[in-house]
C-alpha cells in the first residue's frame, strides 16, 4: 500500500488501483496566497493534498455516482438521501477500506479537516455559508461572518438538503423581479397630491387599489413598464448565475407566473438576458414555463392548459408539458405528472405566503422558500437596535423582580383579610403596617418603571419603521402574525433569489434549535442538579 501524509499526523491509505494509480498526492504547507486544486470535482481527499499528475482523471462520474430516488435513504435528521454523492460503490470496486482510510481519532481528524477548510475558503474567497462551530476539547472557534448571519442570509425553519431537490419552480413578479416601490414611502414624505383624496392610509389604499384596477383592465400599467423595463425593475446581476448553477446542478427549473406571455418574455429578458453567459437567453434555463397560471387555483385544482406556440402569443390546446415548453395555465398536478416528479423532490420560491407558499405546501406538499426583501432592512434594524434592546430588557427584568415581590406581599395581605396565615411565616409575621407600606412602595417603583419602559418599547420599533414597528415581532418577545405563518408554511426564506448565489446547489440547511417554553431548565442554574419529580411529592409546601 501507499501511504500519503495528511496534515503531518493522519495518514490516506489506498491500493494500487487503476483510478488512483495516476495521483499523485503529497503533503502541503499552507499559503495563504497559493491556489490549490483537486483531482477531478471533489475528489473526496484531503484540502491539503494537491495534485501533482497531469494524467489524472478529472471525470466526477468515474468516481462518484449520485444517490437515486430507488435507493435513497433517511440521514441522520430525518431528510431524505436522495442527492448525495455516493463513494461506497467505487470504494469496493476499487479495493479501499473505509474503516482504514484515515487513521486516527475521527474527531481528531475532523477538527483539522474543518479547519483547513475554512482557511481555504478563505483562501479563495468564498464565503463560509454555515456557522462553523470546530471544537477540540475546550477550544472553540466559531466563525461570526458567516452568511447565514447576515441580512443576505438564507433562515431555514424546517430542514431542506437541496440535494434531494429534482425541480425548482419560481414566482416572477416580486421574485425573481423586484419592482421600484415608493405608494406609503411618498405618502410619509408628503409627496402625495391633494388632489388623489384623503391623506392617510386608509385614503391611499382606496385611491391605489382604483388606479391600479384600471390600469390593469386597460392594460395601461404593464404596457407603460414593458416599453421601458430600467425606471421600474431593480437590476440583480448575480440572480441568473444563481440560477445557472442550480441548473447545471441537474435541477429542472420551472417559472410559474400570474402574468401574462408578453409581459413575462418582455420583463426576463431585460432581466436576464444581459447577465447570462454564451449568449443564453432566459428561456434556456427553464425547463418548463407557465404563464397565466392562475394561482392560488393552479395549485388546488385543475385548469385546461394551452401550449404558446407562436412569438405573438398564439396558443394550442395540450394534455401534457414536455421540457423546453412553453404554457399557459394548467395546473401543479400536471407539471409533477409531466416531470414524474412529486410532493418534497420540489422546491416552490415565490413571495405571496398564501398564493405561492401555503397553497403549495397544504395541498401539494412541496418544499418551500418565501422571498422577503424587507428582510434585509429588518435584520440591519434589529442589529442597530441592539444596546436599546438590552437597557429594555434590563428594566423589564428588574420590574418582574419587583413585581414578584408586590404579588407575593398582595397575596399576603389577601390571606389576612381572610383570616388566614400567609405563604410563609415570616409574611405571616409581618404587622399591617409594615405590610401596607411595603406594597405601596412597590407600586410606585413599579409606576416609575414603566414611564421608562413604556417610551422605550415605542421607540424599539422605530428602527425598522415609526408607525408600523418591525415587521417580525409584536411587541418585545412576541412572533407577529407574518413571522408564525413563515414558521409553519415555509421551509426557508430570504430576502432575494440571488442570495442562493452565497450557498451551493449542494446545501443542506440545518434549523436551528427550536426553543419552548419548558425549555428554560437547561439554561438553569446548577441548583436543579439531582432534582427529580419525587422530590416535588415529598415537599411539605406542597
Amino acid at each position: 500500500m501507499d501511504v500519503v501524509e495528511v496534515l503531518g499526523r493522519f495518514s490516506v491509505q489506498r491500493t494500487q488501483s487503476p483510478v488512483w494509480r495516476a495521483t499523485c498526492l503529497k503533503r502541503t504547507v499552507f499559503r495563504p496566497n497559493s491556489l490549490w486544486g483537486f483531482c477531478g470535482r471533489g475528489s473526496g481527499m484531503s484540502t491539503t493534498a494537491r495534485c501533482c499528475s497531469n494524467d489524472a482523471k478529472p471525470a466526477t462520474g468515474e468516481v462518484f455516482s449520485i444517490t437515486s430516488s430507488a435507493k435513497s435513504d433517511i440521514d441522520y435528521l430525518g431528510q431524505s438521501t436522495k442527492g448525495d454523492l455516493n463513494l461506497k460503490e467505487h470504494l469496493v470496486a476499487s479495493g479501499i477500506d473505509r474503516q482504514a482510510t484515515l487513521e486516527g481519532p475521527i474527531e481528531e481528524i475532523a477538527w483539522m479537516e474543518a479547519k483547513e477548510a475554512e482557511k481555504l475558503l478563505n483562501n479563495l474567497g468564498v464565503p463560509v455559508t454555515v456557522k462553523t462551530v470546530v471544537c477540540k476539547l475546550t477550544d472553540c472557534y466559531m466563525d461570526p461572518f458567516s452568511s447565514r448571519y447576515s441580512p443576505r442570509g438564507i433562515f431555514c425553519s424546517r430542514t431542506l438538503n437541496l440535494r434531494s431537490i429534482s425541480a425548482i419552480g419560481y414566482d416572477m413578479d416580486y421574485t425573481l423581479i423586484h419592482y421600484n416601490v415608493m405608494m406609503v414611502d411618498r405618502l410619509d414624505e408628503g409627496a402625495v397630491a391633494e388632489e388623489l383624496g384623503p391623506l392617510n392610509y386608509k385614503g391611499l389604499h382606496k385611491a391605489v387599489g382604483k388606479a391600479l384596477f384600471r390600469a390593469h383592465v386597460e392594460g395601461q400599467l404593464k404596457s407603460e413598464i414593458m416599453s421601458d423595463p430600467e425606471p421600474f425593475v431593480e437590476p440583480d446581476p448575480e440572480l441568473p448565475l444563481a440560477l445557472l448553477d442550480q441548473k447545471e446542478a441537474g435541477k429542472r427549473l420551472l417559472l410559474i407566473t400570474n402574468s401574462d406571455y408578453h409581459y413575462t418574455d418582455k420583463m426576463m429578458q431585460h432581466a436576464f438576458n444581459r447577465y447570462l453567459p454564451n449568449e443564453m437567453g432566459w428561456r434556456d434555463l427553464f425547463d418548463i414555463v407557465i404563464v397565466s397560471a392562475r394561482k392560488p387555483e393552479f395549485f388546488q385544482m385543475s385548469h385546461p392548459m394551452y401550449e404558446v406556440v407562436t412569438g405573438e402569443g398564439l396558443m394550442r390546446p395540450c394534455f401534457k408539458a414536455r421540457p423546453g415548453g412553453l404554457y399557459s395555465g394548467g395546473s401543479a398536478q400536471m407539471v409533477e405528472s409531466s416531470l414524474d416528479i412529486h410532493g418534497d423532490e420540489i422546491l416552490y420560491v415565490g413571495d405571496h405566503i398564501y398564493t405561492d407558499v401555503s397553497q403549495s405546501k397544504v395541498h401539494l406538499r412541496w418544499r418551500t422558500a418565501l422571498i422577503c426583501r424587507e428582510l434585509e432592512e429588518e435584520y440591519s434594524a434589529l442589529l442597530h437596535s441592539r444596546s436599546h434592546r438590552a437597557a429594555l430588557i434590563e428594566l423589564i427584568n428588574q420590574k418582574e423582580v419587583v413585581g414578584d415581590l408586590f404579588n407575593q406581599l398582595r397575596l399576603a395581605l389577601q390571606r389576612r383579610t381572610k383570616g388566614r396565615p400567609a405563604q410563609t411565616l415570616a409574611a405571616t409575621e409581618m404587622d399591617d403596617q409594615e405590610l401596607t407600606e411595603r406594597i405601596q412602595k412597590l407600586l410606585i417603583v413599579m409606576q416609575r418603571l414603566d414611564q421608562k419602559i413604556a417610551p422605550m418599547l415605542e421607540a424599539d420599533g422605530e428602527y425598522f419603521n415609526k408607525r408600523w414597528g418591525f415587521l417580525s415581532r409584536a411587541g418585545l418577545w412576541d412572533k407577529s402574525h407574518l413571522t408564525r405563518q413563515i414558521e409553519k408554511y415555509a421551509d426557508i426564506y430570504t430576502s432575494r433569489v440571488s442570495n442562493f448565489l452565497l450557498y451551493t446547489p449542494f446545501m443542506y440547511f440545518r434549523s436551528q434549535e427550536q426553543s419552548l417554553a419548558h425549555d428554560a431548565y437547561s439554561n438553569h442554574p446548577s441548583d436543579f442538579d439531582g432534582f427529580s419529580v419525587n422530590s416535588l411529592k415529598k415537599s411539605p409546601s406542597l
